[in-house]
């Protein structure tokens, strides 16, 4: 038998249009995964347990904020847990990656826990993230309560398809509990199934519009992290949030352009900009804002951002669901956040 030259330039043509369209189906079907509505955890009912475990940093001469979140749980009527790993000293963390694993994994793994609060923020969270197992967490899902590095928690759980709770932690307990009311209060009527629509301030940068979709987001420095992993959240169709701390304008402004050159913000709905706080003063000034910054560095983009969202590492840090349909109205003389019904 006579076999014919193989032409390869057929090959390579056969070969791109069997796998494009197999490409193309895969990416919409992803795209429809991620923005299909999130499982949400049962809202807590007096009784339930709350687990309170440390992922990221030490809680070195910590114990009074950890009594204290304890007697606040216990105080609504609520059966509070201490991970057995919670003030364990490793350096830098509140214990070894693998000790701290296992305590988040504890709490996700029984079925008797109804929510995680996280101790508090700091740095750690990212170096256990590949350890977890959500298998026994999407059989019982449950709130995971925190904000800072625990971002990097609630960018995986949303890619796992599940709501979680952008809220105070149990460090940010002040002896004065008056302090910190309204954080408090938002903080439990969202754990309790109410959740608080929000107005907030007039701002002169606002950039006015109306967006609806899913809330995502949290510290910018985490999001950053995150590029490039299986963590980095699809913000496709969705409205994002973000806040920091303790960092240089110019800090700010290169993370927004690597987000923006990693498309980021191609096809976002919406902008909410929480607490920049305590930002570090450059010996070369910046020249702006940090609301003129954020305002340049999204130039070119039509999506409505709202500014003054009291969240994120100051005092007044409202609770918000993330992963949640929310309605985002920006206006000149204020701007409104609500959850869709």
């Amino acid at each position: 038998m006579t076999l014919k030259p193989i032409n390869i330039l057929s090959i390579f043509i056969f070969f791109i249009a069997v796998n494009k369209p197999i490409y193309a189906q895969n990416k919409t079907e992803k795209q429809s995964m991620m923005n299909s509505e999130l499982i949400q955890p049962p809202y807590l009912k007096a009784g339930d347990t709350v687990a309170i475990v440390a992922p990221s940093g030490i809680l070195k001469n910590r114990e009074r904020e950890i009594q204290q979140a304890v007697d606040l749980l216990k105080s609504w009527n609520l059966h509070p847990i201490v991970g057995e790993h919670v003030f364990s000293k490793a350096d830098h963390f509140a214990g070894t990656d693998a000790e701290r694993c296992e305590d988040l994994q504890n709490a996700m793994d029984d079925p008797k826990v109804s929510a995680i609060w996280c101790a508090r923020g700091g740095y750690g969270t990212v170096r256990i993230l590949e350890k977890l197992d959500y298998s026994q967490f999407k059989k019982h899902p449950k709130w995971l309560i925190g904000y800072s590095d625990i971002t990097a928690l609630h960018n995986q759980l949303h890619n796992a398809g599940i709501e979680s709770l952008h809220a105070l932690m149990c460090v940010s307990l002040t002896k004065d509990l008056s302090e910190v009311k309204s954080s408090i209060e938002t903080f439990k009527s969202t754990l309790f199934g109410n959740p608080e629509n929000y107005n907030l301030k007039t701002s002169p940068y606002n950039r006015e519009g109306e967006a609806s979709g899913q809330l995502v987001g949290g510290n910018l420095t985490i999001l950053h992290t995150m590029l490039g992993s299986k963590e980095s959240i699809d913000t496709s169709g969705k409205i994002l949030f973000i806040e920091e701390i303790g960092e240089y304008k110019y800090h700010i402004d290169r993370m927004l352009q690597s987000l923006k050159r990693a498309g980021y913000f191609d096809n976002l709905n919406g902008l909410i900009v929480g607490d920049m706080s305590k930002m570090r003063k450059n010996t070369t000034p910046w020249g702006t804002s940090i609301e003129q910054l954020i305002l340049d560095a999204l130039d070119g983009y039509d999506f409505p951002i709202a500014f003054n969202m009291p969240a994120g590492h100051e005092k007044e840090n409202k609770a918000l669901i993330l992963g949640r349909e929310i309605n985002l109205k920006v206006e000149k003389t204020g701007s409104t956040i609500s959850y869709k019904k």
